[in-house]
């Protein structure tokens, strides 16, 4: 492949890729924007749908309570840091016992990542294992429907 390099002048030159310094380096500036514009709000309209669905765990479920929105927020914030940074730590060490119970062992991996962030934030409080492994997976359904939602919404077209 060859790269030829020119500026804006209508000079033609030989070449499969050519690298205008004229208008096309915006447009490429533009579209990288965009695409970080539309990272950005993606990751903003899952923490306020996370948020929201946890609300929706403690009105379908007594087990989990949560006092207010921006406590929601928080602990949407707190679960998300959890499963990003211990979870995979949990499941690597765990991988024997998750191999013998076929997988089943990720649920409670799941509901103890639930009941520490219940433990560490004032606002969110889980009534014990088992409310926090139910409360657990009715949040794991909702953000399922979420992410299916959001990757709707932000695909390309």
């Amino acid at each position: 492949m060859q790269i030829s390099i020119h500026s804006a002048s209508n000079i033609p030159m030989e070449g499969h890729l050519k690298l205008h310094w004229g208008r096309r380096p915006r447009l490429y500036a533009q579209h990288w924007a965009i695409r970080c514009y539309s990272c950005h709000m993606k990751l903003i309209a899952k923490w306020l749908l996370s948020a929201t669905a946890l609300l929706a765990v403690t009105y379908l479920y007594s087990g989990v309570e949560i006092k207010s929105f921006p406590a929601a927020l928080i602990a949407a914030l707190v679960i998300g840091v959890f499963n990003t940074i211990l979870r995979p730590i949990l499941v690597i060490l765990t991988l024997p016992v998750t191999v013998l119970t076929l997988g089943l062992f990720l649920f409670v991996i799941n509901a103890l990542m639930f009941w520490a962030a219940a433990g560490i934030l004032d606002g969110f409080h889980v009534r014990g294992f088992g409310a926090a492994l139910l409360g657990s997976l009715i949040y794991s359904a909702l953000g399922l429907i979420i992410d299916s939602a959001l990757q709707r919404l932000f695909t390309r077209q």
